[in-house]
């Protein structure tokens, strides 16, 4: 392999962000490295352009990502960005949750792993999990809501999630509030892996639509959510990401790049 080639990049930072560019089968085999080493507490977060944008606004996010071990890239606007500022990164270097959870769970039951679901409303999560025990019987995955009072009742919910003893903990709660739970409970928790996942296990429930996958290689899964909840999302898809205009003429030219043949 080319010491240059795209696929060789072990961290690309810019715009005041830094990522991780990995494959699901290369984040996988992260997970795998943890669970294997027995480390505990290792933090696999992710960026799109509504994450770049309360990085650069909301102290407590970017404390957050400074704890992580890997971020990789969950949206094509970080692409276009990265590529914007010099990093050459390419489509194939997004994960998203929807093409990765099934892969991701496929390799818990291969491997013995067992997973934590937290996130998600009350029984969407559960009806998740079932659907996942049926596609991979093997599966240890259990879960929680997460509708919950994060000040009064996580204590409860991490006994909870220590009594399962997960080497996987996926926390879906949207974001900012899942990266800022995390970022304050994390040295509780005895999981080997803790991740990031939105509303992962909600389009497996059927609790929401997953736009056409045609639409996630081309980028434009934002429009089918926004159409989906244009009350909650049109200032993410259609405001925020003009703000980061400003940062792009303030910082174009300024990325670090740190290659490697294999992390």
């Amino acid at each position: 392999m080319n010491k240059f080639s795209p696929f060789s990049i072990k961290r690309a930072a810019f715009l005041n962000i830094a990522v991780n560019p990995l494959s699901i089968s290369e984040l996988n085999d992260f997970i795998a490295q943890v669970c294997a080493a027995n480390r505990r507490g290792s933090i696999i977060a992710n960026h799109n352009l509504h994450s770049v944008y309360l990085a650069h606004r909301d102290e407590a996010m970017a404390s957050f990502y400074s704890l992580a071990d890997r971020t990789h890239i969950d949206g094509m606007g970080v692409v276009l960005l990265g590529r914007l500022c010099g990093v050459p990164l390419q489509r194939s270097m997004r994960v998203t949750y929807v093409d990765w959870l099934p892969q991701l769970l496929g390799r818990a039951a291969q491997e013995g792993w067992r997973v934590f679901y937290l996130g998600s409303r009350p029984g969407v999560a559960e009806v998740g999990a079932q659907r996942f025990r049926r596609m991979f019987p093997d599966l240890k995955i259990s879960s929680h809501h997460g509708y919950f009072d994060t000040a009064t009742d996580s204590g409860r919910i991490i006994d909870l999630i220590q009594a399962a003893q997960p080497n996987v903990l996926l926390v879906g709660m949207g974001m900012p509030r899942q990266e800022k739970w995390i970022a304050e409970n994390y040295h509780r928790l005895s999981a080997n892996v803790i991740l990031t996942a939105g509303a992962a296990i909600d389009y497996f429930a059927n609790a929401a639509v997953a736009p056409p996958r045609w639409m996630g290689r081309l980028g434009l899964e934002w429009t089918c959510r926004l159409v989906a909840e244009p009350a909650r999302l049109w200032r993410r898809y259609l405001v925020e990401p003009w703000s980061l205009l400003r940062l792009l003429v303030q910082e174009r030219g300024s990325a670090q790049i740190d290659f490697a043949e294999r992390l």
